[in-house]
């Protein structure tokens, strides 16, 4: 364990540093951004030793494996943050841990989380997931709504009971005009994020970038980063 926590240690040192250049390189303070650690695959004891660390928002992206991990710590002080395509059987259990739902993209998850929130007497931030790779009504290859159906989610869960809206999240696309291009992508959607906050003002998260791309996330804008493989390693592969 204790060679764990080292392991964990270093590369949290790492992430912290590429964090704080890619801030000054374009003249933002360090705690303009926030680092959420993904833990998906990795067991509760990693995420033990990363709160020992410091760290205090984690991500995890299937339910299966984010309830009982959030269960096993939940005498740590953390902020858990669902980011992954959200099936709305599975809403209950996400609603009874997550602080935060990333992967909002469409009006019936909307529904099913408020139903959820309301039920167990949470509050949910939600972030609007917005898929740069989608045409009009469509949803995107990683989930996600198409750009032009930001405004009508973002009014239906600022409508909602138990829901609270924070803000947009996007993972940079494999396909479309921004495929490569990160940090175009992660510019496009600072812009959809000062359109929503004109009429939310209070909508100001924007999550984006990951362990390949937090720096490009950074420069555009973004207010928190996903890091997982940077922190806890290449991840087993899985089945």
């Amino acid at each position: 364990m204790t060679d764990r926590r080292t392991e964990l240690a270093k590369n949290l040192a790492a992430v912290e540093e590429r964090i704080a250049s890619a801030c000054a390189a374009v003249g933002r303070e360090r705690d303009e951004v926030t680092l959420i650690v993904v833990t998906k695959t990795y067991p509760a004891s990693d995420v033990r030793l990363l709160h020992e660390l410091g760290v205090r928002h984690v991500a995890e992206n299937r339910d299966q494996d984010a309830a009982p991990k959030a269960a096993a710590c939940a005498d740590l002080n953390l902020r858990w943050h669902f980011v992954g395509q959200l099936q709305t059987n599975k809403v209950r259990s996400v609603a009874s841990y997550a602080d935060v739902v990333q992967s909002v993209d469409r009006p019936k998850l909307v529904s099913a989380l408020s139903a959820a929130a309301v039920r167990a007497e949470r509050e949910l931030g939600c972030l609007i997931q917005v898929a740069l790779d989608a045409e009009s009504g469509r949803q995107g290859e990683r989930g996600g709504v198409a750009p032009d159906g930001i405004e009508e989610l973002a009014a239906a869960v600022a409508g909602s009971p138990g829901l609270r809206l924070d803000g947009l999240m996007t993972v940079a696309p494999l396909a479309g005009p921004y495929a490569g291009r990160q940090q175009a992508a992660f510019e496009r959607l600072m812009e959809f994020s000062s359109s929503l906050r004109a009429a939310h003002p209070a909508a100001n998260m924007v999550s984006a970038g990951m362990s390949a791309d937090l720096e490009q996330a950074v420069a555009a804008g973004a207010t928190h980063v996903r890091v997982g493989t940077a922190v806890l390693g290449v991840r087993p592969r899985l089945g």
